[in-house]
C-alpha cells in the first residue's frame, strides 16, 4: 500500500489522465484530456469512490444539474453520474477520512447525445491514503473546517429550531461559561474544528497523563472552556502567557477571566499578561516531558471562534531537538515585554527544527527594526517559478511588502496565482488568476437560490459575526522540488514582523506544500463560487450544467482551452 501524496491513474486506454493529491482528509482530483481537446458531446466527469475495505463504489455528489426542458431542475439528480462535474479537478472531502487504507477514486468521461441521453466511457482508477499524520511522530498538518456558511454544514446541523446561536456563543466575552444546546453539539463541533480541534486537545490530555511534563503556552484570544479546563489539570506544571492588548486587557474579558482561573490552580507567578509593541498574537503549546515532546503553532487561536468560525491551521511538531526552540522563545517572551528585549534574542533568528526528512525552520517576532524577515518573503514570492497560492488574512488591511510582491506576480505571464484576504472595508476579496479582484462577503448563501441550495448562516452578531478566513499563509511553486511554504500566526506585515509575538514556519516539502495548496484551494473555490452566484443571481440566470452543444454553441470546457489562464489551471495540477 502506497503512502505516496500523488498518485496517477494507470489506464492507458481512458482518453484522459487522472492524478490524485493528498490534503488533509481530502483529495484533490485533477483530470485533463489526453489528445488535443475532448469531443463536443463530452459533459463532464463522473466521480466515484470507495472506502478502505469497501465493496462499492459511492457517487460524489453534485448539486448543480442539467435543467429540464421547461428550464426547472430535477433536485434529485445529485450523483454525478447523472450530474456530471464540469470541472477539470474537484476536492472531495470523504466522510470517513480517518479510516486506514486506501481510498479508490474512479472517474467516467460522461457523453450527451442529441436527444439528451448520457454514456460513460472509459474510466481511471486510482487510490490514495488519507494518513491522519503528515509524518507520523515528527509534523502533522491540520486545518479547521471553516465553513459554517456552506451546505454540508446546514445539511448537517442547521434546523428550524437549532441554529448557530445553540453551538457558539454570541460573545467572546460569555466563551467560558457557554453551554452548547444543539441536540447534536459534540458532533457539529467535531466537524467544525476539524483536525486542529483534535491535534489541540490530544496534545493537552498527552501532557496531563504525563505527569514529569512542563506546559508552556503563549496565547491571543483564550475563551475556549474545554481547552481552559485542561491547562488547569496542570496546576503548577503550566506556565502561560496571555495577551493583555485592547478588549483583552478588561477585567470582563475572557482573557481576564481565564488568567485568574490559572493563577489560582497554577499560582500567580505562572501566569503572565503581555503585548509585546503592540499585540502577543500568538497560538502555542509547548509540552516538555518525559513521555511526551511536542509543540503546536499556527494560526487557530484557543477560542470559539478561531476553531470553529474560522478557517484555520495548527502545525504539530515532535520532538525533543524540534520543540527546543518554541521553550527558548517562550523563555525570552517571559522575560521581555518589548520589542527592545526580545528583538535582538537569538529567538528572532530562523532556527531549524531538525526533522529527519523535513526542512523546516522557525522565527519569532517581534523582531527589531530593519532586522524582521518580511522583506525576505516577499523576495520569495516574486523569485516563483510555476504558481503562489495564498490565504492571507488582513492582507489589504496592513499591505506592505509580501502585497507588493503578490500583486506583481499576478502579473509575470505563466505563473498561477490564487488567493484569498480580508477587504479593507470587511468581508474578503477573492483574487483571481487574471489579476482581477471580486469581492465577497461573509457571506452565505441566502435569497433566490436555484434548489437544492439551502439558504446558510451568517453565524452571530459578535463572536461568531460571518465566516472569516484566518489563515497566514503562502505556497510556492508546490510542483517543484523546491516547494515551501510559509505559515503561522504572523500577518505578513509590518506589524507582525516588528511590533507582535508571533510564530512563523517556513517548511520546504512538497508533501507539505501539496496539502496547504489544496487547502488554498478549497477556501478560493468556496467563496469564488458565492461571487459566481451573485452574478447569476443578478442576471437572474441560475447556475446549470451546460447540456452538449447545437450547432454554433459552445461546449462547457471551451474557455478551459481557449483562456489562458484556465489552460495554466488545467495543466497545473494534472
Amino acid at each position: 500500500m502506497s503512502n505516496d501524496y500523488q498518485i496517477v491513474g494507470k489506464n492507458a486506454n481512458a482518453p484522459f489522465t487522472l492524478k490524485l493529491h493528498r490534503g488533509d482528509g481530502m483529495t484533490l482530483l485533477a483530470m485533463n484530456w489526453k489528445v488535443a481537446k475532448p469531443p463536443r458531446d463530452f459533459v463532464g466527469f463522473a466521480l466515484e469512490y470507495k472506502e478502505p475495505g469497501g465493496d462499492r463504489f459511492w457517487a460524489i455528489k453534485n448539486r448543480i444539474n442539467f435543467p429540464n426542458p421547461d428550464g426547472s431542475v430535477n433536485t434529485e439528480r445529485t450523483s454525478s453520474r447523472l450530474s456530471p462535474i464540469q470541472k477539470f479537478r474537484w476536492i472531495h472531502f470523504p466522510v470517513n477520512a480517518e479510516m486506514e487504507g486506501q481510498f479508490i477514486y474512479r472517474v467516467t468521461p460522461v457523453f450527451m447525445s442529441t436527444s439528451g441521453e448520457l454514456s460513460y466511457g472509459e474510466a481511471q482508477e486510482a487510490g490514495i491514503v488519507l494518513a491522519r499524520e503528515t509524518y507520523p511522530g515528527k509534523l502533522n498538518v491540520t486545518f479547521t473546517r471553516g465553513f459554517v456558511s456552506s451546505q454540508a454544514f446546514v445539511d448537517r446541523y442547521i434546523t428550524a429550531t437549532d441554529g448557530m446561536e445553540t453551538l457558539i456563543p454570541d460573545k467572546a466575552d460569555e466563551g467560558l461559561q457557554f453551554v452548547p444546546t444543539h441536540p447534536k453539539a459534540d458532533e457539529a463541533l467535531k466537524w467544525m474544528g476539524f483536525e486542529a480541534r483534535s491535534a489541540i486537545l490530544e496534545v493537552l490530555d498527552a501532557a496531563i497523563a504525563d505527569k514529569t511534563a512542563l506546559v508552556r503556552v503563549v496565547c491571543y484570544d483564550l475563551n475556549d472552556p474545554a481547552i481552559v479546563s485542561r491547562l488547569e489539570q496542570l496546576e503548577s506544571r503550566l506556565r502561560v502567557i496571555i495577551d493583555n492588548s485592547k478588549d483583552h486587557k478588561l477585567d470582563t474579558s475572557a482573557e481576564s477571566q481565564s488568567a485568574g482561573r490559572l493563577a489560582a490552580t497554577a499560582g500567580a507567578n505562572q501566569v503572565k499578561r503581555q503585548h509585546m509593541s503592540n499585540l502577543q498574537h500568538n497560538k502555542t503549546i509547548v509540552v516538555d516531558g518525559k513521555d511526551v515532546k511536542a509543540a503546536i503553532c499556527g494560526s487557530t487561536n484557543f477560542s470559539w471562534r478561531g476553531q470553529f468560525v474560522q478557517s484555520n491551521n495548527a502545525i504539530v511538531v515532535r520532538g525533543k531537538k524540534a520543540i527546543q526552540p518554541f521553550i527558548d522563545a517562550f523563555e525570552n517572551y517571559w522575560e521581555n515585554d518589548f520589542v527592545k528585549g526580545f528583538g535582538p534574542t537569538e529567538s528572532t533568528d530562523w532556527h531549524s527544527l531538525q526533522l529527519t526528512g523535513i526542512d523546516a525552520k522557525v522565527t519569532f517576532s517581534p523582531h527589531s527594526k530593519d532586522e524582521g524577515v518580511l522583506q525576505s518573503v516577499a523576495d520569495d514570492i516574486l523569485g516563483a517559478k510555476s504558481s503562489v497560492f495564498y490565504s492571507l488574512a488582513f492582507l489589504n488591511q496592513t499591505g506592505g511588502a509580501v502585497t507588493e510582491a503578490i500583486e506583481e506576480v499576478t502579473k509575470k505571464e505563466g505563473i498561477f496565482v490564487y488567493g484569498i484576504s480580508d477587504k479593507r472595508t470587511g468581508g474578503l476579496d477573492v483574487h483571481l488568476p487574471d489579476g482581477k479582484i471580486a469581492p465577497v462577503f461573509a457571506a452565505n448563501l441566502s435569497g433566490n437560490l436555484p434548489e437544492p441550495f439551502k439558504s446558510e448562516p451568517t453565524a452571530l452578531s459578535g463572536n461568531g459575526a460571518g465566516t472569516r478566513m484566518h489563515h497566514k499563509f503562502v505556497v510556492i511553486d508546490f510542483d517543484k522540488p523546491t516547494a515551501r511554504v510559509y505559515m503561522g500566526s504572523y500577518n505578513f506585515s509590518k506589524p507582525a514582523d516588528n511590533e507582535n509575538g508571533e510564530n512563523l514556519l517556513l517548511i520546504k516539502n512538497r508533501c507539505i506544500a501539496v496539502s496547504y495548496m489544496i487547502q488554498a484551494l478549497t477556501i478560493f473555490d468556496h467563496y469564488h463560487f458565492r461571487v459566481l452566484q451573485a452574478k447569476a443571481d443578478a442576471s437572474n440566470k441560475p447556475i446549470q450544467l451546460k447540456k452538449a452543444p447545437n450547432t454554433g454553441q459552445k461546449p462547457w470546457w471551451d474557455e478551459d482551452y481557449t483562456d489562458l489562464r484556465k489552460i495554466l489551471d488545467r495543466k497545473l495540477f494534472a
